[in-house]
């Protein structure tokens, strides 16, 4: 999803550029921030006169590897990445229109499509019509929504996983928002395997706006990523600690990404109880059964030290698929302590899944997105965790990271004693 967004904004701020664009939208599963994608669906609205050049301008971009077939109102090529994309024009009056239908799900229309033909409509590409074929909504998706007696719903709620009837009851989620999130509790620097130095971190952190942060090394088990021994841990938390007070400005907790190993006990277990912040997560034997990687998970939920469970399956898109774990049962550990659970921003990793969030959602399990930056430029992985936590159905009064420091240390304290 990360790599097709970022070149699908790309094409689209070219596409605005072009004489005769009015509007310009990418529309389909990355609309919906579906954590992969299979295509690009990219729509303008535009007076006819200019759908040719428009055309050429698209078919002869610098990303275009393979044109499979042009047209006036639709050319479909292969982008140098290997992704397909198709560029529709559609006339202003039908743009919503487009829009809705491009974005789908295919379920969520048909839903909609349902609804519309009980009240003698028809909705399709091109608008809604009545029983004589007039259109009587067509041009922005509120439009279209309010012909059938919709309320709009935002894209990653468009599944047909309840949305239908929560907008028909006034019952659709105020989604949290990427302006919402002002804390970040995970992130690395030079002294584990992070790219940038402790001081940048924390500037490039204020400089994003974060009201605070946490610094999680890595621990000493976790070798491979040059995880902190006990005394190297010790003074680097003195410098956390004096260079908040030095800079004063922005809060920052003295943490750790503690290792959860394979009999569930804690890297540096001792060390843990005199940290602001503690992060517990899987990294080595990940194949591990399901009955033994759950029972190990739960095991270091219970052990009343961590205070956030990160990236809990470990899977890597693309990469490898997560281990084999009863969230269920780990739900019921985080719901029994207190524990919170990471959404992980990272892009490789949008862990946990949106099922796994939109289940932690319903049993009041707060939930922290995290950048899990190991330079600064990965502190902007929030807005790609933002969508999973959106098709999750969060709110801002969901997610951990939306709380002020003040309040994040008193929920700590609370939980802790």
């Amino acid at each position: 999803m990360a790599e097709a967004l970022d070149l699908a904004e790309a094409l689209c701020a070219r596409l605005r550029a072009l004489p005769g664009v009015l509007q310009c939208q990418f529309a389909g599963s990355l609309r919906r921030r579906r954590e992969t994608v299979g295509d690009l669906d990219i729509l303008v609205a535009s007076d006819p006169e200019y759908a040719t050049s428009i055309m050429d301008a698209w078919a002869s971009m610098p990303e275009v590897a393979e044109i499979l077939g042009k047209g006036e109102t639709k050319t479909t090529v292969v982008l140098s990445n290997g992704l397909q994309a198709d560029l529709r024009v559609v006339p202003k009056e039908s743009f919503g229109a487009a829009l809705q239908y491009f974005t789908g799900s295919k379920d969520h229309n048909v839903a909609m499509r349902t609804i519309a033909v009980k009240l003698g409509l028809k909705v399709s590409e091109y608008g809604v019509f009545d029983a004589k074929g007039k259109s009587i909504a067509g041009e922005t998706e509120e439009d279209v929504y309010d012909a059938i007696g919709l309320a709009w719903m935002a894209p990653e709620l468009r599944e047909n996983r309840g949305e239908i009837d929560a907008a028909k009851n006034d019952g659709l989620p105020k989604l949290v928002e990427l302006s919402d999130l002002i804390g970040d509790l995970h992130m690395h620097t030079t002294e584990s395997d992070g790219r940038s130095t402790l001081e940048q971190m924390i500037e490039a952190a204020e400089t994003a706006g974060r009201k605070y942060i946490a610094i999680t090394d890595h621990s000493e088990s976790l070798t491979v990523a040059r995880g902190m021994t006990r005394d190297r841990l010790r003074a680097h938390v003195k410098r956390i600690r004096d260079l908040e007070q030095k800079r004063g400005k922005l809060r920052v907790f003295a943490g750790i990404e503690t290792d959860i190993l394979a009999d569930g006990s804690l890297d540096l277990e001792g060390e843990l109880a005199s940290l602001d912040w503690v992060v517990g997560s899987v990294h080595s034997q990940l194949g591990m059964p399901r009955e033994e990687m759950t029972k190990r998970v739960v095991r270091a939920i219970e052990s009343g030290l961590i205070d956030c469970l990160g990236h809990p399956t470990s899977r890597m898109l693309g990469h490898r698929d997560g281990s084999a774990l009863d969230i269920d049962e780990v739900l019921k550990a985080l719901v029994r302590t207190g524990v919170a659970l990471e959404l992980n921003a990272s892009p490789l990793r949008l862990d946990i899944p949106e099922n796994g969030a939109h289940a932690a959602r319903e049993l009041g399990i707060p939930i922290a997105i995290n950048s899990d930056a190991h330079n600064t430029k990965e502190l902007g992985f929030f807005r790609y965790g933002i969508g999973i936590a959106r098709r999750a159905w969060l709110e801002a009064e969901h997610v951990l990271t939306t709380r002020p420091a003040a309040k994040l240390a008193a929920w700590r304290e609370a939980r802790r004693s």
